[in-house]
C-alpha cells in the first residue's frame, strides 16, 4: 500500500507512457542524470546507483565539514524526497543535488532571515554540484513565502544552478528557473526500489537481518558493538536512540568491533522513531565522523522521524515508508538523505538556528536485494455492511504482524506486536497489503460515517503461507449502522420587558416536560413532571433547549434585577413535534418593573433654652410645605401653602421629629411655646430643604426660647428670634 498524490500518480503514468523509467532511462541520458556509479562488480549500492558521488570532480578523499574553495564536484542526488520537501523554522542550506517528487514548500521564521540555500552552502564538503545543473528537481510545485528566498547560486556570480519544476512556481528564486512537466519523471519508480531496498535491508524473506553485533541504550549513550570480522556490520535498533526523558546521548561506535572498511547497516524498527545526539562533530578527529560514508541508517518501518539534537550527525539515511514525516533539526546530517516519504528541515522549538544537509557519499556495500526475491502474498479485509453484505468506503484499518510470539494481537506495551501499515478502503471495501508469510491481524480505526467501530475491532488472526500466497488470505469485516438519531428541536423562552419589549438578560428558568398525565405543569408531590434543565436567560432574553418532541413548561424562578416575578411564573404548554422541530417552538415570558420606591426624608426639631441651651419640651410645631410657588410661607387665602402636619410638641429631649417626608422645601411654624417661655415674634421658620442628597441622614433645626412673660399690648419690645441652625 504506497499511497500516490494524484500528480504523482499522473508523473509515474507519464515517465512509464514516455519510457521514462529509470531503468530505459539510462540508454538515453547520461548516468550522472541519477547518480549512477560505476561501482566495482561485488559492491551492492543503493537503487539506482545512489550513494558515491558522480564524476566528473570528485574529490578523494571528501573534505571534513569546512568553508573554503570548492573541493570538486558531485552530480549525485544529495537529497531524495518521495512526497514533499518543506523548509520551516531557522533551517539555513542543504548541500547538493535535490529530488523531490511532489512540492518544495519555503515558510521559514521572518525572525530567521528568508534565505535558504540550496546545492551550494557556506558550510559543508564545498562540493556542490556542476556549474549550471538541476540543483533542484521538483514533480510538483516551488513555493517560497513573501520576503523569502531560495538561493541555488551561494551568493557567487558565476554559479547559476537549475531550479526545475513540474508545477508552479512562486515567490523569488536566485538562479535559473525551467518548468517543465516531465521534470521528476526519471525518478520516480526510485520511490518504489527504495521501500523495496529498505525492507530488504531490514527482512530479508519477511524476517529479521540476522544482526552481526549487538546496539544497547545505556541511558548516556547507545552502544553499538559489532562483530570485529564481518565487512558488513549489521545492527537492529527497536528502541528510541534518546536519554531518559527524551533528551541526548552519545552515539558511539566501540571502535576495535568495526573493521576498517566494513559498511555499517543500522536498521532502526518501528513506526515512530526518534534519535537525540550530541555527537558528531565538524572537525574529522570525531569519532563518529570515521564512519560517515559507510555508515546507513535504515528506518523502513516508520512513519515519523524525529532527528533531533545539537551534533552533526554523520551518515546516510534512507526512509522506506512512503507515508512517512522525517523531522530534521539537527545542526548537520553530513551523507546522502533518501526518504520515500516527506521531510521537514526546521530548527529546534526551544531556539538556534542554522540547521544543514551537507553532501557526503555513501561508498557501502550493502546487501544484494536484486537476488531471488521472497514469495509474498496478499493480506486482505473486506469492510461490509452487516445487514447488506455492501462493500464499504472510509474504514481506517492498520495491519500487524505476530512477532513477539503471544497469542493475540498486541498494540502497546514493551514488547508489542509489529505495525506493517494503515490503510482506508476504497469504493470496493478492501484494503490489501503484498508481503511476507506470517500471521496478521487487521485492526480497525475508524468506522466509516454512520457506522459503529466494532467490538472487538480485530480480525485475524490471517496466516498467510508459502502455500496460499498465490491467492492470499482475507478476512471480512462486518459494521452496523449507528442507530439513527432521534428527532430533536429547540424549546424557547423569550424574556422581555412588559412596557418596551426589550429583550432581558439574568431570569432563572427551568425547563419542564410533561411527564405525569396531569394537566397543566407539577413540580411537587408524589409524581411531578420531570425537569429537564435550569437556565438564566443572557442577554439576548432567550433560554434555549434541544430536545425531543413532547410537551413542555417554562418556569420563571427569579425575575431579573428590578423586575417583579409573575404571578403566575409558568409559561406554556409549548408542544413540540417532529413537524415543527425544525423551527422549534418558543413562548415570551413578560415581565413589569418593580415600583420604584418613593425617596423620602425627615426634619428633626431640637428646641432649646435660648440662654442655657438646656432642651425644652412641650413646644408645638406645625409643618408647612411649600407649594404654592411664591416665597415665605401662606397660611390662608386662595392658594396657601400646604400643612405637611398639623403638629408635633418637642419631648424631654426637646426634640420632634417629621419622617416620611416627601423631597421639597418646607417651613416649621410655632403655635405654642413650653410654660415659662415667649413665643417669638415670628414663629416662622424656614425655608429647610429636603433632598435626596440628605434624605437619609435628614435635616436637623435647632430653635431657641427665651424665658419671659407674652407681652401684652402693641407696645411690646420686640424678641430677638434665634434663626434656626441646620
Amino acid at each position: 500500500m504506497r499511497p500516490m498524490t494524484k500528480r504523482f500518480a499522473a508523473l509515474r503514468a507519464r515517465a512509464r507512457a514516455t519510457g521514462a523509467a529509470c531503468a530505459v532511462l539510462a540508454t538515453v541520458v547520461p548516468a550522472f542524470t541519477l547518480g549512477l556509479s560505476a561501482a566495482p562488480a561485488a559492491a551492492a549500492p543503493l537503487p539506482g546507483g545512489l550513494g558515491p558521488c558522480v564524476p566528473g570532480d570528485c574529490p578523494d578523499p571528501f573534505p571534513p565539514i569546512n568553508n573554503g574553495d570548492f573541493a570538486g564536484r558531485d552530480d549525485a542526488i544529495n537529497i531524495y524526497v518521495g512526497n514533499d520537501f518543506l523548509v520551516r523554522g531557522r533551517a539555513a542550506e542543504a548541500e547538493g543535488r535535490v529530488v523531490v517528487l511532489d512540492d518544495f514548500d519555503q515558510d521559514k521564521d521572518p525572525e530567521a532571515g528568508g534565505s535558504y540555500n540550496l546545492g551550494i552552502v557556506g558550510v559543508g564538503s564545498r562540493v556542490p554540484p556542476p556549474v549550471d545543473s538541476d540543483f533542484l528537481t521538483t514533480g510538483g510545485d516551488v513555493t517560497i513565502a513573501a520576503g523569502e528566498t531560495l538561493d541555488t547560486t551561494g551568493g557567487i556570480v558565476d554559479e547559476v544552478g537549475t531550479v526545475r519544476y513540474a508545477g508552479t512556481q512562486t515567490g523569488t528564486v536566485t538562479g535559473a528557473l525551467v518548468q517543465d512537466d516531465d521534470a521528476a519523471a526519471p525518478y520516480v519508480d526510485l520511490r518504489d526500489q527504495l521501500t523495496d531496498a529498505s525492507q530488504c535491508y531490514a527482512r530479508p524473506g519477511g524476517e529479521l537481518r540476522t544482526p552481526t553485533g549487538t546496539a544497547v541504550n545505556q541511558g548516556t549513550q547507545t552502544l553499538f558493538t559489532g562483530d570485529g570480522t564481518s565487512a558488513l556490520q549489521v545492527f537492529n535498533v527497536d528502541f528510541d536512540m534518546t536519554a531518559d526523558g527524551g533528551g541526548q546521548q552519545g552515539v558511539v561506535f566501540a571502535p576495535d568491533s568495526i573493521p576498517d572498511d566494513a559498511t555499517i547497516l543500522v536498521n532502526v524498527i518501528g513506526a515512530d522513531r526518534a534519535i537525540n545526539t550530541y555527537s558528531g562533530g565538524i572537525a574529522d578527529t570525531d569519532p563518529l565522523n570515521a564512519y560517515r560514508e559507510r555508515l546507513l541508517w535504515n528506518f523502513p518501518d516508520a512513519t515519523t522521524v524525529d532527528l533531533a539534537g545539537t551534533g552533526q550527525f554523520q551518515g546516510s539515511f534512507l526512509m522506506g515508508e512512503q507515508t512517512s514525516m522525517t523531522t530534521v533539526s539537527l545542526p548537520g546530517v553530513n551523507g546522502r538523505f533518501f526518504t520515500t516519504g516527506s521531510v521537514t528541515h526546521t530548527s529546534s522549538a526551544t531556539g538556534g538556528g542554522g540547521q544543514e544537509f551537507h553532501a557526503y557519499p555513501f561508498d557501502g556495500d550493502l546487501p544484494d536485494c536484486d537476488g531471488p526475491q521472497p514469495v509474498t502474498g496478499e493480506v486482505r479485509v473486506l469492510k461490509t455492511d452487516a445487514e447488506t453484505g455492501d462493500p464499504l468506503a472510509g474504514a481506517d484499518f492498520e495491519l500487524w504482524r505476530e512477532t513477539n510470539g503471544v497469542d493475540g494481537l498486541q498494540t502497546t506495551g514493551t514488547d508489542p506486536d509489529t505495525l506493517v501499515d494503515s490503510c482506508t478502503t476504497p469504493a470496493n471495501g478492501v484494503c490489501a497489503e503484498t508481503t511476507t508469510p506470517g500471521t496478521y491481524y487487521w485492526r480497525e480505526t475508524a468506522a466509516p460515517d454512520g457506522y459503529e467501530l466494532p467490538d472487538p475491532a480485530v480480525f485475524g488472526p490471517l496466516v498467510l503461507t508459502e502455500d496460499n500466497a498465490d491467492a492470499g488470505v482475507q478476512v471480512e469485516a462486518a459494521n452496523t449502522q449507528e442507530p439513527m438519531p432521534p428527532v430533536t428541536g429547540e424549546v424557547r423562552v423569550l424574556k422581555t420587558d412588559t412596557e418596551s419589549g426589550a429583550a432581558l438578560a439574568g431570569a432563572d428558568f427551568q425547563l419542564w416536560r410533561e411527564t405525569n398525565g396531569d394537566d397543566g405543569l407539577q413540580t411537587t408531590g408524589a409524581d411531578p413532571d420531570t425537569l429537564v434543565t435550569t437556565c438564566t436567560t443572557p442577554a439576548n432574553g432567550v433560554c434555549a433547549e434541544t430536545t425531543t418532541p413532547g410537551t413542555y413548561y417554562w418556569r420563571e424562578t427569579a425575575a431579573p434585577d428590578g423586575y417583579e416575578l409573575p404571578d403566575p411564573a409558568v409559561f406554556g404548554p409549548l408542544v413540540l413535534t417532529e413537524d415543527n422541530a425544525g423551527a422549534g417552538v418558543q413562548v415570551e415570558a413578560a415581565n413589569t418593573k418593580e415600583p420604584v420606591p418613593t425617596v423620602t426624608g425627615s426634619l428633626t426639631l431640637e428646641k432649646t433654652d435660648a440662654k442655657n441651651g438646656q432642651p425644652l419640651a412641650g413646644a408645638v410645631f406645625e409643618l408647612w410645605r411649600e407649594t404654592n410657588d411664591v416665597p415665605g410661607l401662606q397660611t390662608a387665602g386662595t392658594n396657601p401653602d400646604t400643612l405637611a402636619d398639623a403638629g408635633c410638641s418637642t419631648d424631654d429631649s426637646g426634640e420632634c421629629t417629621f419622617d416620611g417626608l416627601p423631597l421639597g422645601e418646607y417651613y416649621l411654624r410655632e403655635t405654642a411655646v413650653p410654660e415659662g417661655y415667649v413665643l417669638p415674634a415670628n414663629p416662622v421658620s424656614g425655608p429647610f430643604e429636603v433632598t435626596e442628597a440628605n434624605s437619609s441622614q435628614g435635616v436637623t433645626v435647632e430653635l431657641a426660647n427665651e424665658r419671659g412673660e407674652p407681652c401684652k399690648g402693641k407696645d411690646c419690645k420686640k424678641r430677638v428670634h434665634q434663626g434656626p441652625r441646620a
